[in-house]
């Protein structure tokens, strides 16, 4: 045999040697089907299932009456929102040319909705401070008729719109004809709308 074929034979040997694994092979623990690495169950994984579970039997509960599953009344029967915690809300929107008050439940259902125009107030008599002074002391009346000061534990005033109403409702909730209410108000909070971008503004009046 040549030198040179003895030395072809050595150097395919060797390789031969240094390639064989020097342990048993096993599967790479990122190969494995997800089925066959341990499962860590803590805290969140729990909290999340037992969410998972209410979130289904509440949808499942609900099936034979499809018009329940809307908004805040899927999320009150599936425990995603505690009724008892939300208080009742006193909405005063106050535009330019009107002012409105709306007194609702917990889960959003009106009890009082009243504006100025149905006091009697007509046309541009309707914007005045005056006329929604006389709305807020009507509804403060109009509650106190339902028992609701003695019902309502939390209330919340949610404030929409800077017209002159706005100020006109604060005062009677301030004043003598709100001292009932008063100490049931746990939030002030304001919903007036902003625009970011949108469409273009109507151009401004010009007098004279």
């Amino acid at each position: 045999m040549s030198r040179f074929s003895t030395g072809r034979l050595l150097a395919q040997s060797l390789f031969q040697t240094i390639s064989k694994p020097a342990v048993p092979s096993a599967t790479p623990l990122w190969t494995r089907a997800f089925s066959q690495t341990p499962m860590r169950k803590d805290a969140d994984s729990e909290s999340s299932a037992k969410l998972m579970e209410s979130l289904t039997r509440g949808i499942v509960g609900m099936a034979a009456d499809p018009t329940e599953l809307t908004g805040d009344k899927l999320a009150t029967n599936i425990g995603l929102r505690d009724t008892e915690d939300e208080p009742y809300h006193f909405h005063i929107y106050s535009h330019k040319h009107n002012t409105h008050i709306t007194v609702t439940k917990p889960n959003r259902d009106a009890l009082i909705s009243l504006s100025c125009g149905n006091l009697g107030f007509k046309k541009s008599n309707r914007k005045h401070y005056d006329s929604a002074y006389q709305l807020g002391a009507y509804v403060v009346d109009k509650m106190h008729q339902m028992n609701l000061h003695n019902k309502i534990k939390k209330m919340e005033v949610v404030l929409r719109g800077f017209g002159s109403g706005r100020e006109a409702v604060i005062k009677v909730l301030l004043g003598n004809e709100g001292r009932m209410l008063r100490s049931s108000i746990v939030r002030v909070s304001d919903a007036t709308r902003l625009k970011f971008g949108g469409t273009r503004s109507k151009k401004p009046r010009r007098l004279g």
